[in-house]
This record gives C-alpha cells, structure tokens and sequence, in this order.
C-alpha cells in the first residue's frame, strides 16, 4: 500500500462493482470465454499479419502518405482564427430549410388557395 489513507468513496464503489460482479458472475464467464473462443479462433482459422500486410501493403502505405499530407496541411496552413461560430451556419440553415429573409416572399404578394365549392 502507499501509505495514505483509503477513500471511503473508492472503496464502496469498488465494493458495489464486486457485488454486481459476483450478481453477473455467469454472464461475465461466458463473455470471457466468447472473447478468448474468438480470438483463438481468429488466431487459427485467420490468415497470418505477414500475409495481410504483404496484400495490404500498397493501401496501407498510402493511407500513410495521405495521413501525414494531411498533418503537414494542417501545420502549415492553420483554419482562420475568426468567427467559429458561424463557420458552418448557412450550411445549417440550408439543410434545416431556414431560409434568409430577403428570399421569403411577402405575405400580400402570395396568393390564398381557392377553397373547393361543395
């Protein structure tokens, strides 16, 4: 131990999660042995990393240079430090179906529909 005083906080909360634990003791088993079932399973029956990398590699050698194209980017040309706020907005409105002010049209200029005689 460390020498410092326990915190009674820690401890009933390590407490309650042994007792949920203990409450839930089968279904962690058979989560456990699903895991370990899976892995082994994988590890088994699945193709060797050497044979997916040496498959992969052309993807995952440009996956690189497009990761570090995009840090380098991002270094040297850093977003504009104004208004973040309103950086996506219109785009916002645009799919929220807000339209701006000056495109709704007037209420006397649109015409009421003409109700059907019964």
């Amino acid at each position: 131990m460390s020498g410092r005083a326990a915190d009674p906080a820690a401890l009933a909360a390590k407490g309650k999660l042994g007792e949920l634990m203990w409450e839930h003791r089968v279904q962690a088993a058979v989560a456990v042995a699903l895991v370990a079932a899976a892995a082994v399973s994988i590890s088994v029956v699945g193709p060797r990393l050497s044979a997916l990398v040496s498959f992969f590699w052309p993807l995952l050698l440009s996956t690189g240079f497009f990761l570090v194209a995009v840090a380098v980017l991002l270094r040297i040309s850093p977003p504009p430090a104004g208004d973040d706020d309103e950086s996506g907005k219109e785009l916002v409105d645009f799919v929220a179906w807000c339209r701006p002010e000056h495109l709704v049209p007037d209420a006397a200029a649109v015409e009421a529909p003409l109700e059907p005689e019964t």
